[in-house]
């Protein structure tokens, strides 16, 4: 039950990020005033037939709240974007700009008299500063949402294609006055979420203040059909019937594909079959491309990505830089054992969950991916403690936000 004496708060958010886990938190608790976002399509929605990507940027959990989207204007925006071959960097800072336009011209017609001064005004890492800007003039408490460890990050990046001469496409870093605009947003932010310790101590390099940091992960439920699978392991694993790997997700160097692909050389011949879903978005040698043991699924919808948990073994995670990792969550929702690395939100418990890299090299994933297959009853014991834990529970994330500035 929510308490009276709690903000109201309205969330602005591109996209369908953690299944718009942080509205449905808030309006669980009856504090979530509005929820600004560039689209919303209800099942049945004509837009929703007409375009597959937008199919998913709904939730019956916001069903009944007051939710605001500039669904044809979104679609306009991108047309006139691919019109002027906008892609990359561009497009993404252009639609950054875009959406808080929007955002700042539907909030602009409220009548500042009638709002509780009390409301916070939430929104995402580098799409939020000119809606802070505006919200600080009305009054409003600001929660800015980072999504990533911020400029760290960027670094790593950087080194890592600098480190990779073979690749044919160019890394491209961010864009003039990219962090300078962040670290605005910072500044005007009450207070910084983060969703690891990981991204906490990134921030504080950057010499964002600590007490302006909060940590919360991620929160995610699992589907109800996730509820009553039951994983099955063989009593040993042969070349009928293989070790399956799972890596789903953007298949890029910062997600760890460089040593992965090195670890596939070093396991070639080993009675494992692996599955890489997710847009490609580095290299692959050719002799990789066309190993029979070796599938690259590309891109797939958001609600197709159960099949591949279902169907794998362990699940590959050896992350260099991220926020947080929500396909832990995913993965473990279904019961899949996690190969992760440190740099990540903590989900894996080393040893009784899966298995925790202690360095990230490819010997070290070869050598953990063959002790899933010298190892089955370890990994139907992982399996076994594969359960929702109750700090990533929607009800624990939004007792943590509403009370954020205690």
């Amino acid at each position: 039950m929510r308490d009276s004496s709690q903000p109201n708060w309205i969330c602005a958010q591109i996209g369908a990020r953690e299944h718009y886990a942080v509205p449905r938190a808030l309006h669980r608790r009856g504090a979530l005033e509005r929820l600004i976002t560039d689209a919303w399509v209800a099942p049945g929605n004509f837009l929703g037939v007409a375009r597959r990507g937008l199919r998913e940027r709904f939730h019956p959990d916001l069903a009944k709240a007051n939710v605001q989207a500039a669904n044809f204007d979104n679609i306009a925006f991108e047309l006139r974007a691919r019109a002027r071959g906008l892609q990359g960097w561009p497009l993404m800072t252009a639609r950054n700009e875009w959406f808080q336009n929007k955002v700042v011209s539907g909030l602009s017609g409220d009548q500042p008299a009638t709002r509780n001064v009390q409301s916070v005004m939430f929104s995402y890492s580098y799409a939020a500063r000119d809606i802070f800007r505006f919200a600080r003039e009305r009054g409003l408490r600001t929660v800015l949402g980072q999504i990533d460890p911020g400029p760290l990050e960027e670094r790593i990046v950087a080194k890592l294609w600098a480190d990779q001469l073979s690749q044919r496409e160019q890394w491209q870093p961010p864009p003039p006055g990219y962090w300078e605009s962040w670290r605005e947003e910072c500044a005007m932010a009450d207070c910084i979420l983060v969703n690891s310790e990981w991204s906490r101590c990134a921030l504080m390099q950057e010499g964002i203040p600590a007490e302006k940091l909060r940590l919360i992960p991620l929160a995610y439920e699992p589907p109800l059909q996730a509820e009553t699978f039951q994983r099955e392991y063989p009593e040993s694993f042969t070349h009928e019937r293989p070790l399956r790997v799972l890596f789903l997700g953007l298949v890029n160097l910062r997600k760890g594909m460089g040593l992965v692909l090195d670890a596939l050389r070093l396991l070639r011949g080993e009675p494992m079959e692996f599955e890489f879903v997710g847009p490609l978005q580095t290299h692959v040698p050719e002799d990789l491309l066309q190993r029979p043991d070796v599938h690259w699924r590309g891109a797939v919808p958001r609600g197709d990505a159960a099949r591949y948990y279902r169907e794998a073994d362990v699940f590959l995670f050896p992350t260099m830089s991220d926020g947080f990792g929500l396909t832990q969550l995913e993965a473990q929702a279904w019961k899949l054992p996690v190969i992760a690395s440190r740099f990540c939100g903590e989900v894996i418990e080393d040893g009784r969950n899966g298995w925790m890299l202690a360095d990230l090299s490819a010997d070290s994933i070869a050598d953990a991916l063959r002790r899933c297959v010298v190892e089955p009853a370890r990994l139907r014991e992982f399996a076994a403690n594969a359960v929702p834990q109750e700090r990533f529970s929607l009800a624990r994330i939004g007792e943590q936000l509403l009370n954020i500035f205690n």
